[in-house]
C-alpha cells in the first residue's frame, strides 16, 4: 500500500496533518500550533478577512499530509469567530459515482432556502439531489447554486470551505467550478484544498476541475528546521539518533513525520535496523493497533472501512455493536477512529484504507454483503455494494448497475453514470453484451470531456468484441470527443479508417464515421481530408447523410448541390433535435443563413430541454447568429460553451467559442476585450490543427484594429486569412474576409496585393459561390477600384437583395458607398443610404461603425442624435446585455440566470450604471434602451 488514501475522512483534520501541534479535538489547535505555515495563514486571513470587494477563491495543493485541511479547518474556525457565515464540503473517494453528492453535502444547511430561488432554478437543483422527478439541467444547476449562494451571502460575508476536492463527483465539482468562476461581486470566499497527485478521479485533473481559473498555492514539505521544531512540539522525548532517523525518512512531510515519531517512541536508536516504515510500512502502524482489538471491535471497524459517506447514516450504526459494548472502549483508545455524536469516524482515510486491506478478502466480501443487505431501500447504494461483493459474472447485480447508470444519467451525473455501466460491464456474462455496455459507457464519458477514459472504454468495447457495429459505435465516441480537443489529424484518420473498412459491412456506420470526419475537415481546412472523403464516399450509401458530408468539406463543389433541399429535409426532421442541428450546420456552411438559424432556433430549445447544448456545437451556432445580426444570442451561446462540464479540456470549441465573440466585441467597439479573447482562441489551438479558429480570431483582429483606426494592422491580420499565393487559409472561413482586407488595404495603401486575392478568390467563386460572396467581392473591388470606376461594384454589391439577411455587412456596405456618393457632391442620393446604415449599426449596437455613419450624416445635412456614441454605447457589452433584459422588467435573478451571473453581480452592474445613463430607477431605463437603439 502506499501512502495515497483510499477512504473517506468526513470533514475533519487528519490527524497530525498539516504540521499541527495537534488535532483541533484534542489539543484546541490554534495559529500557534501550525508549524511552518506562517505565509499561508497570513494570505488565507486576508482573504477571508474582507469581502466587500466581491468573490475570491484560493486552492491549496500539496501531497497527502501536507497540511490542507488543518490549514482549511483553521480558516473556517477563524471566519466563524469574525461572524462569516461557514458552508464545507469534503470529497471522498468512495462517492465519486455518486453525482452531486459533494454539492448536497454543502447546500444542506441551506436548502431550505431553495424555495426562494426562480422555479426553474429550484426544480433543476433540487432534481439534482432526487427530491423532485424530472432531469437535472447542469447549466441551470449551476445558476441555482449561484443564486443560493449569493443570497446566503446578502445575510453575512459567506466562507465556503472545500476540502478534497479531487475526489470531489464530477457533477458537483462542475457545478461549484462553475458558481466560483462567477461570485464576482458577491461577499463570498471559497477556500479549497486538492491533492497533488496521480490518485485522482480520471480526466479532472488533480484538483477535481477547481485548478483552472482559480489561484494555487501549493503547500511543499516543511525544512529540517521546521520539521524540527514540530518534533519538539509533538515529540519532545523522542530519541535523538530515532529523531535523525524520522527527519530523514520523512522527508518533511508532516503527516509522516508526527505518525513516524509515534510509531518510534519507546523504541531504543538501535531497534529496528533500516528505514523507518513509510507507505506500506505506514499503513502497518495502522493495522498493528487493529490486531490488538477483540473481534468484534476489528468486525465493526471493517465494516465502517466498507460503507461510503453517502450510505444512510443509519446503516452502519445498525449493524454495529451497541455502543456501550466493551468493543467499543478498545477501539476507542486504539485511536483509529474519533465519536461525532452517534457515529464514529476515522480519523484519516489512510486509517481507513489500512484498515479495510487489512482484512482478508472474504471478510471484506462479507462486509459489503452486509450492507448490501441493510440498504434494501437505497437501490443505487445497494448496487454498489453487491458489486463489490460480487468476484464473477452476474447478470442481476449487472442489471442492477445498468438501472443506476440510468438514474444518474437522468440527475445529469455522466461521469457516475459511465462508471456504473463499465462495472456493469465487467460483471455481464454475456461478452458481446458487456461490449455494448463498455461503448454506451464511452458515449457517457464523452460528456465529461475526458479523452483517455472514453478511448480505454472504447478500447475495453472493441477488446469484447467481433461486432464490428459496436466497435465503429465505441469507436466513434472517442473520435468526436478527439475532435473537440484540437487533435484533429490523428481523430480524422482513425474514423476516415473506419468508414473504409466497414464501408462493405456496415455502410450506415461507415457513413456516420465519415459524416464525423467530415466535421473534422472542416475544423481542420485541411486539403488532402477532402480528397480522402471523396475516395471513400462513393462506395457508401446515397442520401441526406452521404449529401450533407459532401456539403460540409466541399461546400464550393459537389456540395453545393444540397442546397436547393435543405427546406424539405429541415421540415421532415422536425422533432429529432440532433439531425435538425446537422441540417442547419449545412445551411450555414451553403450561405443559407436564415434557414440556418431559424433551425438552430428549434434545435437549440429541443437541445436544452433534454440537457447542455452538444459542446461542439456552440460556435458554429454562435457565427450563425452573429452573422444574422443576432449579437446578444451569439454572445450568450458562446457563453454557454464556456460553462459546460467539459470545457476545460475542450480546447477547440472553446477556442471557436471566443474567437466568435471576439468578433462581436470588435464590432461593437470593445477592442480591448476582442484582442483579449482572440489571443486566448489562439493560445489553446494548433493553427494548422484547427485552421477556422485561427482564421475566426485573426478576423476579430482585423475587425479591432479597424475599430481603432490602425488600417496598417486591420490589414496585416486580414492578409494572414489567406496564403502567399492568395489562396484562402480556411477553405470556407476565409472568403467572409474579403471585405475586412480589401477596406484595411484601401487605407493604407496595400492596393495591389489586396486586388489580386480578390480577383483569385472571384474567379474561385464565380461559379459555385453564394450570393452573399459574390457580393463581398463586388464590395471589395469597389473599395479598392479608382473612385470613377467603384459605382457599378457598389451597385452590383448592393443589387442581391438576399445581403440584407447579413445585415452588418449589408449596412457596411450602404455606408461606404453613401461615403462614395458624399464625395462625389451626390449628398440627396447618399442620404437613404446613411440613414438605413446608421439605423442598423444603432440596432445591432456596432458603436465604431454608428459613430461613422452619424459623422457622414451630419456631413450630409441629416439630423442625428448620437444614443450609441453616447452613455449607453460606453457601457461594456456584458452591462449593455444587463440593462437591456432590466428594460424589460427582468429581475436581478432572472437576468443572472440568462447571463451566468449571481443576483448579485448584476445589481452590482446596475448600480455602477445608473450614475453613467443619468437615471435613478429600473423604470428609466426602457427609454435609455429606446434611444439607444435595437430591441429592449
Amino acid at each position: 500500500m502506499d501512502e495515497r488514501p483510499s477512504g473517506s475522512r468526513g470533514t475533519a483534520a487528519p490527524t497530525g496533518g498539516g504540521g499541527v501541534h495537534g488535532s483541533a479535538e484534542r489539543d484546541g489547535a490554534s495559529r500557534d500550533a501550525i508549524v511552518g505555515r506562517d505565509a499561508v495563514i497570513e494570505r488565507l486571513t486576508a482573504l477571508v478577512a474582507d469581502l466587500s470587494g466581491g468573490g475570491r477563491a484560493l486552492l491549496l495543493s500539496g501531497a497527502a499530509g501536507t497540511g490542507k485541511s488543518t490549514l482549511l479547518d483553521d480558516a473556517a474556525r477563524r471566519a466563524a469567530a469574525a461572524g462569516r457565515r461557514v458552508l464545507r464540503a469534503a470529497g471522498h473517494e468512495s462517492e465519486q459515482d455518486l453525482p452531486f453528492a459533494a454539492l448536497h453535502q454543502l447546500l444542506r444547511p441551506v436548502l431550505t432556502e431553495a424555495g426562494d430561488l426562480p422555479d426553474r432554478q429550484r426544480r433543476s437543483l433540487l432534481g439534482a439531489f432526487g427530491f423532485e422527478p424530472g432531469d437535472a439541467d447542469p447549466l441551470l444547476t449551476g445558476v441555482a447554486v449561484l443564486t443560493l449562494l449569493s443570497q446566503v451571502a446578502e445575510r453575512a460575508p459567506l466562507l465556503v470551505v472545500l476540502d478534497d476536492v479531487q475526489w470531489i463527483d464530477a457533477a458537483s465539482a462542475d457545478v461549484l467550478s462553475f458558481a466560483v468562476r462567477r461570485l464576482d461581486d458577491d461577499s463570498v470566499a471559497v477556500l479549497a484544498g486538492g491533492r497533488d497527485s496521480d490518485d485522482h478521479a480520471a480526466g479532472r485533473g488533480p484538483a477535481g476541475g477547481f485548478d483552472r481559473g482559480v489561484p494555487k498555492l501549493v503547500l511543499g514539505p516543511l525544512d529540517r528546521a521546521e520539521s524540527r521544531r514540530l518534533l519538539d512540539l509533538r515529540s519532545p522525548g523522542l530519541a535523538a539518533g530515532l529523531r535523525e532517523r524520522v527527519l530523514d525518512e520523512a522527508a518533511g512531510n508532516p503527516l509522516a513525520l508526527l505518525e513516524l515519531a509515534e510509531a518510534a517512541r519507546g523504541r531504543r536508536a538501535g531497534e529496528a535496523q533500516g528505514p523507518l516504515p513509510v507507505g506500506e510500512h505506514l499503513a502497518r502502524i495502522y493495522t498493528a493497533r487493529l490486531a490488538e482489538l477483540p473481534e468484534a471491535g476489528r468486525r465493526a471497524l471493517l465494516l465502517l472501512a466498507a460503507a461510503d459517506a453517502a450510505d444512510p447514516p443509519d446503516t452502519v450504526p445498525a449493524l454495529l455493536p451497541d455502543p456501550e459494548d466493551k468493543a467499543w472502549t478498545a477501539v476507542e483508545e486504539s485511536g483509529l477512529i474519533r465519536r461525532e455524536g452517534r457515529h464514529m469516524r476515522f480519523r484519516h482515510p489512510l486509517i481507513r484504507s489500512a484498515v479495510y486491506h487489512a482484512e482478508p478478502l472474504d471478510a471484506r466480501l462479507d462486509a459489503h454483503r452486509a450492507l448490501a443487505g441493510a440498504l434494501r431501500d437505497e437501490p443505487d447504494r445497494r448496487a454498489w455494494h453487491l458489486a463489490a461483493a460480487t468476484l464473477h459474472p452476474d447478470a442481476e447485480v449487472s442489471a442492477a448497475l445498468e438501472r443506476t447508470a440510468e438514474r444518474a444519467r437522468r440527475r445529469g451525473g455522466h461521469a457516475a453514470a459511465a462508471r456504473a455501466l463499465a462495472r456493469a460491464a465487467e460483471l455481464r456474462p454475456d461478452r458481446e453484451d458487456g461490449a455494448r455496455l463498455l461503448a454506451d459507457a464511452a458515449g457517457l464519458a464523452a460528456f465529461t470531456g475526458d479523452l483517455p477514459w472514453v478511448e480505454e472504454l472504447a478500447a475495453q468495447a472493441r477488446a469484447r468484441t467481433g461486432d464490428p457495429a459496436v466497435r465503429a459505435t465505441a469507436s466513434l465516441h472517442a473520435g468526436r470527443l478527439a475532435a473537440l480537443t484540437g487533435r484533429h489529424a490523428g481523430a480524422f484518420a482513425g474514423l476516415a479508417a473506419i468508414a473504409a473498412d466497414l464501408a462493405a459491412a456496415a455502410p450506415a456506420t461507415a457513413l456516420d464515421a465519415l459524416a464525423t470526419a467530415a466535421v473534422l475537415r472542416f475544423y481542420s481546412g485541411e486539403e488532402s481530408q477532402r480528397r480522402e472523403i471523396e475516395r471513400i464516399l462513393p462506395r457508401l450509401p446515397a442520401g441526406p447523410l452521404r449529401e450533407w458530408t459532401l456539403a460540409v468539406s466541399d461546400p464550393f463543389g459537389g456540395g453545393r448541390a444540397l442546397a436547393p433541399r435543405l427546406p424539405d429535409l429541415i421540415a421532415a426532421a422536425w422533432g429529432r433535435p440532433e439531425r435538425s442541428t446537422a441540417l442547419a450546420i449545412a445551411a450555414w456552411i451553403l450561405d443559407e443563413t436564415p434557414l440556418a438559424v431559424r433551425t438552430f432556433d428549434e434545435a437549440v430549445h429541443a437541445w436544452r430541454a433534454a440537457g447542455p447544448l452538444p459542446d461542439g456545437l456552440g460556435g458554429v451556432v454562435a457565427m450563425a447568429y452573429f452573422e444574422n445580426g443576432r449579437w446578444e444570442q451569439a454572445r450568450t451561446v458562446c457563453a454557454e460553451l464556456a460553462a459546460l462540464p467539459a470545457a476545460p479540456v475542450l480546447d477547440h470549441a472553446v477556442a471557436c467559442a471566443r474567437a466568435v465573440d471576439a468578433m462581436v466585441l470588435a464590432a461593437q467597439g470593445n477592442a480591448a476585450a476582442a484582442r483579449a479573447l482572440a489571443g486566448e482562441a489562439l493560445r489553446l489551438v494548433d493553427p494548422l490543427e484547427s485552421r477556422s479558429v485561427a482564421v475566426y480570431a485573426h478576423r476579430a483582429l482585423a475587425s479591432a484594429a479597424i475599430a481603432d483606426g490602425d488600417h496598417e494592422t486591420a490589414y496585416e491580420y486580414a492578409r494572414t486569412v489567406f496564403d502567399a499565393d492568395g489562396d484562402p487559409v480556411h477553405y470556407h472561413a476565409s472568403y467572409p474576409a474579403l471585405a475586412e482586407l480589401a477596406a484595411s488595404a484601401a487605407r493604407s495603401g496595400h492596393h495591389a496585393d489586396a486586388i489580386a486575392i480578390i480577383e483569385r478568390s472571384a474567379r474561385t467563386l464565380a461559379g459555385s459561390g453564394s450570393s452573399r460572396l459574390r457580393a463581398l467581392v463586388h464590395r471589395g473591388r469597389a473599395l479598392l477600384a479608382e473612385p470613377e470606376h467603384a459605382e457599378p461594384d457598389f451597385q452590383a454589391a448592393l443589387a442581391e437583395p438576399a445581403l440584407e439577411r447579413w445585415p452588418f455587412e449589408h449596412a457596411q456596405t450602404l455606408l461606404e458607398y453613401a461615403e462614395w456618393l458624399r464625395r462625389r457632391r451626390r449628398i440627396t442620393e447618399a442620404r437613404p443610404f446613411l440613414t438605413a446604415a446608421n439605423d442598423t449599426f444603432r440596432r445591432l449596437g456596432a458603436r465604431p461603425w454608428a459613430e461613422r455613419a452619424q459623422s457622414e450624416s451630419r456631413a450630409a445635412g441629416l439630423d442625428t442624435d448620437s444614443a450609441v456614441p453616447g452613455a449607453f454605447a460606453g457601457l461594456s457589452p456584458q452591462q449593455q446585455r444587463i440593462v437591456r433584459l432590466a428594460a424589460r422588467g427582468l429581475s436581478n435573478r432572472e437576468i443572472g440566470e440568462r447571463l451566468f451571473l449571481s443576483p448579485r453581480t448584476v445589481g452590482s452592474h446596475l448600480y455602477r450604471t445608473f450614475p453613467k445613463l443619468g437615471v435613478t430607477a429600473r423604470s428609466q431605463l426602457r427609454d435609455v434602451v429606446d434611444a439607444a437603439g435595437g430591441p429592449v
